[in-house]
């Protein structure tokens, strides 16, 4: 019952609202005072909390001695709440963008939270036009995945380096498999995620298993551009490492103190 009474002060309605009208839903037609005693609102503010739900047409008012009352049906509401939502968003929509100044092109937008990166690299998905590249880890692939396979249906170039998904693929895949994703993780102090669109834009990522995600979004030619040549290079040392084999690459960096530092972020150790 909470997560509806969330999902419906998301819209707008207050908590007292909520148990009001999930009473009227159960129990109807019912007084007031019913109302307050089944929902567990306080009598004294029943009649206020449901002169609100009658001003949103969530309730109705049955004729009779004493006054009852009777909800919206779920449905209905529902469809109601869903046009005038749209409707506002339209207006929106067409109206703040007029008042939106020009930006800088080299302006920094900083996120945090998982859950807003991860709206914001499904959003820089969709708007994508021509391109995508993404530097994606296994945990976070299911939060795009379905963004990113429509924009593949639709035709745009999708490149892609996952970590720890071997059987994913997302446009032209390349797997990190030629070293472990745990040295790439330790070196960075996290998951480091790149999703880049159109030469144009990029968001820059890094997700931790123990602290909040954060990132950076911007359009910044020299960052989009260091972002793409990050994504190539570790597209290309893949397919060398293919080429020549897992041990001879590890080989040129394990016995080497400055190409040690430079892979796993740690000082070399003699043995």
């Amino acid at each position: 019952m909470e997560d509806i009474f969330k999902e419906l002060q998301k819209l707008g309605f207050s908590q007292y609202e909520c148990k009001a009208y999930i009473s009227l839903l159960k129990y109807s037609p019912i007084t007031g005072y019913e109302i307050s005693k089944r929902s567990g609102v306080p009598r004294s503010m029943i009649y206020e909390v449901l002169g609100k739900l009658l001003d949103k047409g969530a309730v109705y008012i049955v004729p009779s001695e004493p006054v009852n009352y009777a909800p919206l049906p779920a449905k209905e509401l529902v469809s109601r709440l869903r046009g005038n939502f749209e409707q506002t968003f339209d207006y929106l929509e067409k109206n703040l963008s007029a008042l939106e100044s020009e930006q800088e092109i080299d302006t920094i937008h900083r996120i945090a939270g998982d859950e807003n990166v991860l709206a914001e690299m499904n959003d820089l998905i969709i708007r994508a036009k021509e391109e995508i590249w993404l530097s994606v880890w296994a945990p976070q692939i299911p939060h795009i995945e379905e963004a990113v396979l429509r924009k593949v249906k639709e035709g745009l170039s999708v490149t892609s380096i996952l970590f720890g998904a071997p059987d994913t693929s997302l446009g032209y895949t390349t797997h990190h498999d030629y070293m472990s994703p745990k040295v790439a993780e330790e070196r960075t102090n996290g998951r480091l995620t790149i999703a880049a669109r159109d030469n144009e834009e990029v968001i820059i990522a890094n997700f931790s298993p123990t602290t909040a995600g954060w990132a950076i979004k911007t359009q910044d030619p020299a960052l989009v551009l260091v972002a793409l040549e990050y994504i190539g290079h570790d597209i290309i040392f893949a397919a060398v490492t293919n080429e020549i084999g897992e041990a001879r690459v590890e080989a040129l960096w394990r016995d080497n103190k400055d190409l040690f530092r430079i892979v796993t972020g740690k000082r070399f150790k003699s043995i």
